[in-house]
C-alpha cells in the first residue's frame, strides 16, 4: 500500500516537474505576445476585445478582479515612462586644458555625475591634450553638455539618443516571469520524497536561478544607462607661439657676422681650388725646372758654336 502511493507520488512529481516547463515556455510566450498585441493596440492573449478575461468578464476593480489592477496596469505605467540612452561626444579647443579638465570635473559633480574614465598626455613641452569620459543624470544632461561645449572653441559635437523602453519592459516582464519558475521549482523541492527527484528539480532550478541572475544583470545595465547620460569630451589645447625679440632689421653685429663669414666662406673655397690645382701647378713647375736648367743651357751653347762656325767662315 505504502509502494503504490510512493509510485503515485512519484508520478505526480514527474507530471508537476513537465507541467512546470510548459507552463514556464507558455508564459514566456503569452508574455511576448501580450506585449506585441499591445505595441500594436490589440488585446494580449486571454483577453476580449472589450477588455473582458478569459472567462468573458470586464475587470471593473471590483470583487475578484480588483486584486488583479495593479498588476493589469503596470505594464501601461512603465510604457507611459520612457527609457532613453542619452551619449554626446564633443571635441572643444581651449588655451589651457589643465584648468578646462579642471572645470569639467567641477560641473560634473555639481550636476551630481561622476568621472568614469580620464586619458591625459602631452604631445610636446607646451601642447595638452585630454579624453575625459563623464556620466551625469538625465534630468542634468542638456545644461552640462552647454556649459562643457563652451569651454572653448567647439571643434565637434556629436550627441544621440536610443530609446530601449521596449527593452526595459520586456526584461522586467521576464524577470517576473522567470522569478514565478524559480518559486514553483522550490515548492516542488520541499514536497519532493525520493533522490532522483530532488536531483532533477535542482538542475532544474539552477538552470532557471542562473537565467534569472542574467536578467537582473541585463536591467541593471540598462538601469545605469538610461539613468546617467555619457559624454565624452576631447579636450585640445591651442600650440603657444614661440616667444622672442621683435625683428627690427639688421644691426652692427648682424653686418659684421655676415661679413665675417663670407670672408670664411671664400678663403675656404679658394684653398679647396688651389688644392684641385697643386698637382697641375707640381707637373708644370717640374717641366719648367727641366727646361730651365737643362734644355736651355744647351741650346743656348749650340747657338754660339754655330754663331762661331759662321764667323770664321765669312772670314
Amino acid at each position: 500500500m505504502r509502494t503504490s502511493r510512493h509510485h503515485r507520488l512519484a508520478v505526480v512529481l514527474l507530471a508537476a516537474s513537465l507541467a512546470l516547463a510548459g507552463c514556464g515556455a507558455s508564459d514566456d510566450d503569452r508574455g511576448a505576445g501580450s506585449e506585441k498585441a499591445a505595441a500594436d493596440g490589440r488585446p494580449g492573449p486571454g483577453y476580449a476585445a472589450d477588455g473582458s478575461g478569459a472567462g468573458g468578464k470586464a475587470s471593473d476593480g471590483t470583487g475578484s478582479d480588483a486584486k488583479a489592477g495593479p498588476a493589469a496596469t503596470a505594464v501601461p505605467e512603465q510604457r507611459q515612462r520612457q527609457h532613453v540612452i542619452r551619449t554626446a561626444v564633443l571635441s572643444v579647443e581651449v588655451a589651457d586644458a589643465t584648468a578646462a579638465l579642471a572645470k569639467a570635473r567641477a560641473v560634473t559633480e555639481a550636476a551630481g555625475g561622476h568621472v568614469a574614465d580620464e586619458t591625459t598626455e602631452r604631445v610636446d613641452d607646451d601642447h595638452v591634450t585630454s579624453q575625459i569620459v563623464l556620466r551625469v543624470p538625465q534630468s542634468a544632461y542638456d545644461a552640462t553638455l552647454k556649459e562643457l561645449a563652451g569651454a572653448g572653441k567647439l571643434l565637434s559635437r556629436k550627441a544621440a539618443a536610443e530609446d530601449v523602453t521596449d527593452q526595459v519592459v520586456d526584461v522586467e516582464s521576464r524577470i517576473a516571469t522567470q522569478r514565478a519558475s524559480v518559486a514553483r521549482v522550490r515548492e516542488l523541492m520541499d514536497r519532493a520524497t525520493k533522490l532522483s527527484d530532488v536531483v532533477t528539480l535542482e538542475g532544474q532550478l539552477s538552470s532557471r536561478q542562473a537565467d534569472l541572475e542574467a536578467l537582473l544583470a541585463k536591467q541593471a545595465a540598462l538601469k545605469d544607462r538610461t539613468a546617467l547620460a555619457t559624454i565624452t569630451l576631447h579636450l585640445n589645447e591651442r600650440e603657444r607661439p614661440a616667444a622672442g625679440p621683435e625683428d627690427d632689421g639688421p644691426g652692427f653685429g648682424d653686418a659684421l657676422s655676415g661679413g665675417w663669414n663670407a670672408l670664411v666662406s671664400t678663403a675656404k673655397w679658394a684653398g679647396i681650388v688651389l688644392l684641385a690645382v697643386a698637382p697641375w701647378a707640381a707637373v708644370l713647375l717640374v717641366g719648367y725646372a727641366g727646361w730651365r736648367w737643362l734644355v736651355r743651357p744647351r741650346t743656348a751653347r749650340r747657338r754660339t758654336a754655330e754663331r762661331a762656325d759662321s764667323g770664321g767662315a765669312a772670314s
